[in-house]
């Protein structure tokens, strides 16, 4: 039996300049964390005493005698990818899927971490990222870009680079661990109650994306402001919040899809509260909005969210783990 452990991502600056139509052409960056909540993956052979010889448990249950047959693109593609038969693969995890924070990526970074380990083989974090890329994005056509499954293969706060060759840089942000805690406090994240599909927010994203260039060069060029800040021991912290604003008042314009009224409202009341900046999480839609707030404001914001569910949280850097490795003893059926 195996188990992994992934984290979730929080991506502050950059997003969208990770698309590969993007970056292919202009270069992109974004600057991301992964945080302590996490997906888990179990993953073992499944016993021949059963009518079917796969069984999987996500928001739904497939029993199925067919890899072919799997319902789930992400699992039935990465079966064939990597020759998987007869398993049982049960799907956890401390927070909701379709919520802005890579939930999908995790998951199939998750799960093919745990399909090497499951064959006695060891994945690099840059494999499990590389591979992850291609299950979802060629393999189950899936649309959006690369920094989710880089962020979850990895883990930690870093600034990942896209290069025009359609390679990709992961660098860690120097940071002082003191000035890292300041950065953690200061952030507060609330549940929308929201949730949406990645793909199809990227899709319809897509629309009319020559005219958002522009905002998206904007975002990009951010990074390197966005950076700075958290490197620069002189720098004043409290610039990175109101540099999160400068960022999501350009996404917003980069989509209809991006943000709604009501998601809007709720962000305004952040501000007037207090926060000096923040921005919804993922591709929007719903899911996760994130502030920015002075020590000092976080009563009066927390008080202004009060009818949001506040999810505490803590920057992680262990990227995806294996906690759990039992090894089996497997032969295949020789018509399998």
């Amino acid at each position: 039996m195996i188990i992994t452990k992934t984290p979730f991502r929080m991506s502050f600056f950059g997003g969208g300049t990770d698309m590969e139509s993007f970056f292919r052409e202009y270069g992109g960056a974004v600057l991301s964390t992964t945080f302590d909540k996490y997906c888990y993956v179990t993953v073992r052979h499944l016993p021949r005493f059963f009518d079917w010889s796969t069984h999987l448990t996500y928001s739904n249950q497939e029993y199925v005698t067919d890899v072919k047959d799997i319902k789930h693109p992400a699992i039935r593609n990465a079966m064939n990818m990597l020759d998987m038969h007869e398993i049982r693969l049960l799907y956890e995890a401390d927070l909701p899927a379709r919520s802005g924070l890579g939930t999908s990526s995790s998951f199939a970074v998750g799960m093919l971490n745990a399909f090497y380990a499951l064959k006695g083989k060891y994945a690099d974090k840059k494999k499990l990222a590389d591979e992850a890329i291609y299950l979802e994005r060629e393999l189950c056509q899936e649309a959006g870009g690369w920094q989710d499954q880089i962020a979850a293969a990895f883990g930690g706060m870093n600034r990942i680079a896209f290069n025009k060759d359609g390679t990709y840089d992961v660098r860690p942000i120097i940071i002082h661990p003191e000035r890292k805690q300041s950065l953690n406090d200061n952030l507060l994240m609330f549940f929308t109650g929201f949730t949406r599909f990645s793909s199809e927010m990227q899709k319809a994203n897509a629309e009319g994306y020559a005219e958002k260039i522009k905002q998206l060069r904007d975002m990009y060029r951010l990074v390197d402001d966005a950076e700075e800040i958290l490197e620069d021991k002189h720098s004043n912290l409290d610039d990175f919040g109101r540099l999160l604003d400068k960022t999501w008042r350009l996404k917003r314009q980069t989509g209809g899809a991006i943000t709604t009224s009501s998601i809007d409202a709720l962000y305004e009341k952040g501000i007037s509260a207090g926060a000096l900046g923040g921005k919804l999480l993922g591709a929007g839609g719903g899911g996760f909005l994130l502030f920015y707030v002075q020590p000092e404001k976080k009563k009066a914001v927390m008080e202004a969210m009060k009818d949001l569910l506040f999810v505490p949280f803590r920057f992680e850097d262990g990227g995806t783990q294996v906690i759990h490795y039992t090894p089996e003893s497997y032969e295949p059926k020789a018509n399998v």
